[in-house]
């Protein structure tokens, strides 16, 4: 497949252009990632032209609304940067990125609890970075996630299967941009969709079966953003369980007995936190291919994104 791009903060990509005139190189982003992502480095503070090395910025004020204050000088940069972020994400339209990996608890790029200083100097994390806001504010519905945060190993799989499936959508209206399309989309992620929300699932389904009568790309428009905002939601070890089950269901008559207790056990240890979701996929993708399963064969859910990430290969 041909690699996805994926914005990303440039000094995780070893770009000198801290203010420090430091990097903050990422190898799990340029190494394993780098291997599926193809990524367009952005630096705010660079490119807008504020030299390397710099004064230090911070956000100060209110954290809805926070201005952007060098340390020293006491320069309000607020509205230059603003103006440039105004600019530069309409430059991004044209990336077609699937996503963007943001710089944390930077004053310009920190997507999630950045500090914003009060007028007592005390700081609260409540803000977001400057182009990190403007950024999520013109693309509402692509996946973004801090380097930080993809050390935990829930949110890195959340961010990547978001991605990945991101991907699937946009080759879906590239290839096949009709109904039937649509229908074929949802029959394939109907697991992967139940194993983050059932409602939204049950709602994608009723767009998907109400489509007579109705312009396709707003009846498109709808299913995306449901399953955009479906996606966000984490898979837990109970909804992955149910997921599980409803697939061992699909055995009732070809397991041997043996077999058959062979799978409730490893679905059972999977939910006891004794092994990774890995286990009970990898088992029932043998029983697909052994008892040549059509349906489930199709199913995202027990491959949504390459193996090689060891997404699935944590117990939680």
């Amino acid at each position: 497949m041909d690699k996805i791009r994926m914005g990303v903060s440039a000094c995780l990509m070893g770009e000198k252009v801290r203010y420090d005139g430091q990097s903050k190189l990422d190898s799990y982003i340029t190494g394993t990632l780098g291997e599926w992502f193809e990524f367009v480095p952005v630096c705010p503070e660079f490119e807008l032209g504020l030299g390397v090395p710099r004064e230090t910025m911070r956000l100060e004020g209110d954290p809805d609304h926070p201005r952007l204050m060098t340390g020293k000088t006491r320069r309000d940069l607020t509205e230059p940067m603003k103006d440039w972020c105004k600019k530069r994400v309409a430059e991004l339209e044209k990336e077609e990125l699937c996503g963007f990996i943001f710089k944390s608890r930077s004053p310009s790029s920190g997507a999630f609890r950045v500090k914003v200083y009060q007028a007592d100097g005390m700081p609260v994390k409540a803000g977001r970075g400057l182009f990190a806001a403007a950024f999520m504010n013109h693309f509402p519905y692509l996946p973004v996630e801090e380097e930080g945060r993809l050390n935990d190993p829930a949110l890195r799989e959340n961010f990547i299967e978001r991605v990945f499936t991101l991907k699937r959508w946009r080759e879906m209206l590239a290839e096949n941009p009709t109904r039937g399309g649509l229908v074929k989309f949802h029959e394939r992620h109907k697991y992967l969709l139940m194993s983050h929300s059932i409602p939204h699932y049950r709602q994608m389904g009723r767009i998907v079966a109400d489509m007579k009568g109705h312009d396709l790309p707003q009846i498109q428009s709808a299913y995306f953003e449901q399953l955009m905002d479906a996606l966000q939601l984490r898979a837990t070890v109970s909804k992955h369980t149910n997921v599980l089950q409803h697939l061992a269901g699909y055995f009732k008559k070809e397991l041997q007995p043996d077999e058959k207790q062979e799978l409730v056990e490893t679905i059972g240890r999977y939910k006891q936190g004794d092994f990774p979701l890995i286990v009970p996929v990898t088992l029932l993708n043998h029983y697909i291919r052994k008892y040549r399963e059509p349906y489930l064969s199709e199913q995202y859910y027990l491959q949504p994104h390459p193996v090689e990430l060891r997404l699935r290969n944590h117990v939680f």
